[in-house]
């Protein structure tokens, strides 16, 4: 079975190693070999240099599209390179990749196609965002809840595993903007199982967030929206 893991990165230079010696350490514990491809979204750090001088695999984006449009081309490698897993996992170092094994599990016995990190169905992770982002995130998982008739509790995480069909409508169809959420609802409505499993994660060490305040109650209503809109175009689609 041939598993990827997908890493996006913009302005990460901080991080990015660290990321990458995470996966070549779990690679040599474990019983079965990952592939990793950064895709580095145009950035203006020293992030391209680093990936080049230490040779590690990787896709320089040559302008910024934003994290749908990095992600989106992550899966289009794994769908090109027939990968029967694809796993996100974010260029800022706050996913503990030795929760991987747990994550493809699920899939790798049929119980879902598509299997989330949460931080929120267990006590497991000490570190859990900032109140506002918790407060929105509950909000999105009532709008999901809404519009599918399915709960899930970690809406924002970008710690996944999919299956072959979802590598594969993820590479054709993939929101610009935030697309957790939004990709919930075009998996689910398309009759695909979700399931959450606990993991922990850590706070970012270096650089920041690009997500502030503001930009929380903005992105809480944009993607309130968008999951509104794609529930009803994936209706239309079925």
């Amino acid at each position: 079975m041939k598993v990827l893991v997908i890493i996006p990165a913009y302005n990460e230079e901080e991080n990015i190693l660290d990321v990458c010696h995470n996966l070549d350490n779990l690679n040599k514990e474990k019983e079965y070999d990952l592939d990793y491809i950064v895709i580095n979204d145009g950035s203006i750090d020293d992030t391209k240099n680093i990936l080049e001088k230490n040779k590690i695999n990787h896709i320089n984006l040559v302008h910024n599209l934003g994290i749908g449009g990095c992600v989106q081309t992550g899966y289009l490698y794994a769908l090109k390179n027939n990968y029967d897993i694809a796993i996100q996992v974010d260029g800022d170092n706050q996913h503990d990749v030795s929760y991987i094994k747990d994550l493809v599990m699920p899939i790798i016995n049929g119980e879902c196609s598509m299997c989330i990190g949460s931080r929120y169905i267990s006590d497991l992770s000490e570190f859990k965002s900032t109140k506002l982002r918790q407060l929105g995130i509950k909000f999105l998982s009532l709008v999901l809840k809404i519009t599918t008739k399915v709960k899930i509790y970690d809406m924002t995480s970008g710690f996944r595993a999919v299956n072959k069909d979802i590598i594969a409508i993820f590479a054709h169809d993939y929101p610009n903007d935030y697309p957790e959420p939004e990709t919930l609802v075009t998996v689910i409505k398309r009759g695909y199982q979700v399931k959450e499993i606990p993991v922990k994660m850590r706070e970012r060490l270096h650089g920041k967030s690009s997500i502030t305040p503001l930009k929380s109650i903005y992105y809480m209503l944009k993607v309130s929206y968008a999951m509104v809109v794609r529930s009803i175009l994936e209706r239309k689609h079925r």
